[in-house]
Formats: structure tokens, C-alpha cells, sequence
């Protein structure tokens, strides 16, 4: 899906992929961050906020919760991290990440909310009132005060499987009222997901029916008394998306793959601002009839993963059709459609949830002075790895 772009607009990354798998520096199923490109990425996206008064979330689940990005991006005066489940919230406390937004998608569970609400986040999104009332009790406890974001639903809004929670405009009234009664919490804002959406036939990010709904809370919440609300609107959050967000009345945007440079809108537009900033990285392991088999361990479902560049040098390789493993079977490998050389580089560039993966994620400094470096070697969750 992005193994044409990454090859125009970083091919030193490209490059590195190659040679780094040559050398062993990193084994098979490994995705290089280029940190130089992910950083200068999110400079500009943050801009674009600041200019358009939207405020930013960085999301990083799609590229491992990885702390040293985090840490950079919250450096550069980023809100903090939007934790999208629990784990991802307990990894960024554990590296002092600052928290912007949890519980959305996944709420706290009450054996977790202690820790992750010790650390103070800006906003935590709720679905139900029953976890807006553990949070009041932990909050009491603890001695606490926490703005929560109510995730509020619509009749025609659209929603992901897995992903069902909320609060219905019609109930919307009286879960305020029942929030108010309840101590050391308060209502701070509503969001939902997703708000924008790329729209290939438009060629463009569009509206969703679910912004309306974030606007009618929004509405009514205002008429109700409360000011200065967070009206939380991803996703596809970029450079191009934030005019838009702020059009629409959006104060806050969740940056995810547009740090990267790898949402719908870039696979379909080389000009965007923002850069492809990671490499998927395998290698050959063995030939079947008219087909080879690279190494598998990245895939995912959704990634449109479509072709490799197979070669011992970026000189030398070649674009190979592949066939990722079927939903019904493990990644173990990767079906190249042609015959390819035992132990060449297999790299690839496909849209991708690093932590739904069992790769390992290679951080890359100083590739745009041309001196890259190995600074760190993480889990697909973030956690430093042992080889």
C-alpha cells in the first residue's frame, strides 16, 4: 500500500532496510521508525494545531507504544498520549509519557484505575455510568479531581466491531445530571470515533454522520452551562485534516498514522506534508515450486499488504507481488509470487497496528544527516527487547 511512496520520499530508509537485514543488524520481522522523519512529521502536524487552534493527542499504538517517540513528541509540547486501551496507558506511565486522553477505545478497568489516574490525565472517556462512578470512588480515595469525556452515540453514526460503548443523545441529559451528583469527577468534553474518514471515490478526508453527533452533544452540553468543553474528533488527524477539525468546531485531533505519513491520504496523495517514516523488514526463507516464502510475524488484517522489494542491495531488487496468510491462518510466512533468493531482504510497506503484531520495532536516528544508528530495539508493546 505504501511500498511505492516510501521508495520516492525515503529512500534512504529503504535503503537502510536492505543493508541492515544484509548485515544482521536486525532479524527478520522487524519494522524500522525512522525517528528523524516520524519527528520532523509531528512538528509539522503540530503546527498545523497550533495554527488552527486544535490541540493534539499523539497516538501511538500503530508503531508499538513506543516510549522514545513518545518521549520526543511530549519534548516538542505535544498534549500527551491518547492511550487507545489500558496497556498502553500502563506503558506510558511506566516511561513518564504525560497522558492526554484513556479509555478510548478501551475503558479503565477497575483493577488499573488507581495507577493510570495517580498520573493524572487530562481527560478520560467513559461509556457508561457505572465507570464514570468507580472513577468518582478512586478520585475520593485518592483525593483527586478528573475531567471526563463522555463518548456519546448517534442513530446513524458509524461504528467498527469491537468498538460498541456510549451514550445516546437521548440519555445524554440525564447521564450529565447523575455525573454531577457524583465527587471528584466532572464532565469535560465529548468525543467519538471516527469523525473523518478517507472517502477514496472524493479523494479527500470527509466528515462521518458521528461528527454531527459530537457537535449536538456539544450543543447541548453548552446550553446545559458548561463551558470550554473538549469536542475530541479523530481520526486520519494530519496536516491536511486540522483545518477541517477546526472548521467543525474540534478542539483536539489524535495524530496516529499521520505521524508516520501512512493513512489512506497519503497511499493516495505523494504530495502531503507528512513522509512515510517505516519499513517492514523480512527476508527470504525458502523457495516452494514457482513461489519463495519470506518470513511473517507483521501482518494485519487491514494492511492492503500488496508488494515486496526483494534484492541483496537496493540496486539489485526487485517488486514482488505478495500474498499475505489468509484471516483464518498464522503469519508465519509470506507468499512471494515469484521465486527470490534464499536469505535476500524482503521489505515492505503496508498500513499496519504494530501492536496487534509479534514484531520487533528498530528505532533509526540520524538517518537525514546520512550517519543512521540502532538507538533502541523494543516489543511491538514498547517494552524493551532482549536480543
Amino acid at each position: 500500500m505504501f511500498l511505492k511512496s516510501v521508495m520516492e520520499r525515503n529512500q534512504p530508509l529503504v535503503r537502510l532496510g536492505i543493508e541492515w537485514q544484509q548485515a544482521g543488524v536486525v532479524l527478520p520481522d522487524t519494522y524500522l521508525l525512522d525517528y528523524d522523519t516520524i519527528v520532523e512529521n509531528a512538528r509539522r502536524i503540530k503546527q498545523a494545531g497550533d495554527a488552527n487552534g486544535v490541540q493534539n493527542f499523539f497516538m501511538l499504538k500503530q508503531i508499538g507504544r513506543n516510549p522514545m517517540i513518545a518521549q520526543a513528541l511530549a519534548e516538542m509540547g505535544y498534549v500527551g498520549a491518547v492511550c487507545v486501551d489500558f496497556r498502553e496507558a500502563l506503558t506510558m506511565v511506566e516511561n513518564n509519557v504525560p497522558i492526554g486522553n484513556v479509555g478510548h477505545l478501551v475503558q479503565i478497568p477497575r483493577a488499573a484505575l488507581k495507577k493510570i489516574l495517580s498520573a493524572k490525565p487530562k481527560i478520560v472517556t467513559v461509556y457508561s455510568l457505572e465507570k464514570a462512578q468507580e472513577i468518582s470512588r478512586v478520585c475520593t480515595e485518592l483525593g483527586l479531581h478528573q475531567k471526563l469525556m463522555l463518548r456519546v452515540l448517534g442513530e446513524n453514526d458509524m461504528l467498527y466491531s469491537g468498538q460498541y460503548g456510549g451514550f445516546t443523545l437521548a440519555e445524554l441529559e440525564q447521564t450529565v445530571h447523575a455525573i454531577e451528583n457524583m465527587p471528584g469527577v466532572e464532565v469535560g468534553g465529548v468525543c467519538s470515533f471516527p469523525c473523518f474518514l478517507y472517502d477514496e471515490a472524493a479523494g479527500d478526508i470527509l466528515p462521518t454522520p458521528n461528527l454531527s453527533t459530537v457537535q449536538t452533544a456539544a450543543r447541548m452540553l453548552t446550553a446545559w452551562g458548561y463551558k470550554d468543553l473538549m469536542r475530541n474528533t479523530p481520526s486520519a488527524t494530519c496536516v491536511h485534516s486540522i483545518p477541517k477539525i477546526a472548521a467543525a468546531g474540534g478542539t483536539h485531533g489524535e495524530p496516529g498514522h499521520g505521524l508516520t505519513g501512512t493513512t489512506p491520504y497519503h497511499a493516495a496523495h505523494p504530495d502531503a506534508e507528512e513522509r512515510p517514516g517505516y519499513l517492514y523488514v523480512s527476508e527470504v526463507s525458502h523457495d516452494l515450486g514457482t513461489k519463495s516464502y519470506c518470513y511473517g510475524g507483521g501482518h494485519y488484517r487491514r494492511g492492503h499488504m500488496k508488494n515486496a522489494l526483494v534484492g541483496t542491495t537496493l540496486e539489485d531488487a526487485k517488486i514482488v507481488p505478495v500474498l499475505p496468510p489468509d484471516d483464518s491462518s498464522i503469519d508465519y510466512h509470506f507468499e512471494l509470487q515469484q521465486n527470490c533468493p534464499v536469505s535476500a531482504a524482503a521489505v515492505m510497506a503496508f498500513r499496519t497496528q504494530f501492536f496487534v503484531t509479534r514484531s520487533r520495532v528498530a528505532v533509526v536516528k540520524g538517518l537525514s544527516e546520512g550517519k543512521p544508528e540502532l538507538a533502541g530495539l523494543y516489543s511491538a508493546l514498547g517494552d524493551p527487547a532482549r536480543e
